[in-house]
């Protein structure tokens, strides 16, 4: 994809990568055990992306995650997203995503009723989280299976980076599975 940029910096749980295009943030890897694994998710993430100084906007994204992942929680609400390539449902669930506030969660059932879907979309809407490409920005964490476990969550270090990410928000940390 034309255009499309990645920077990695530092946060208190290591190494991220954030890609970001002319439109917004495009896709953001959370840090693995390894600096190359991440590199290699984004370069997975966002084809062709170069690594480049980020413009002003996105070093403030950068801030932000860095003091969210540092326990002090932020609105990432005006934070530009490129959702242009994401399947529409796709990008409601991502929107609806992000009007969970920090410290707060909902189920997989609670977030498709938001979207106005019958109850079986609550599969679809897990799908969706699944592919989430801006985890954090996009909280796909405060999301909880039905019986309120922490479920399904994909980047390194699965259920247990999640129970970690609503703990630095003073979320209940729900029980793994």
């Amino acid at each position: 994809m034309d255009g499309l940029r990645f920077a990695p910096f530092d946060t208190p749980l290591g190494r991220v990568v954030v890609a970001w295009s002319e439109r917004g943030l495009y896709a953001l890897a959370l840090p693995s055990e390894r600096e190359e694994e991440t590199i290699a998710w984004i370069a997975a993430s966002a084809p062709g992306a170069v690594h480049a100084a980020p413009p002003p906007w996105a070093e403030e994204v950068m801030d932000l995650v860095a003091a969210h992942l540092g326990g002090a929680p932020q609105d990432f609400s005006k934070v530009p997203l490129d959702l242009e390539r994401v399947p529409p449902f796709y990008r409601a669930v991502y929107l609806a995503a992000r009007d969970i506030p920090p410290g707060q969660t909902v189920t997989y059932g609670e977030l498709a009723a938001r979207l106005g879907r019958p109850r079986g979309a609550a599969r679809a809407v897990g799908q969706a989280l699944a592919k989430n490409p801006i985890p954090i920005v996009v909280p796909c964490h405060r999301i909880l299976g039905a019986a309120g476990a922490a479920v399904g969550f994909s980047a390194p270090g699965g259920v247990q980076t999640k129970a970690r990410l609503l703990a630095l928000e003073g979320a209940r940390v729900p029980r793994l599975r």
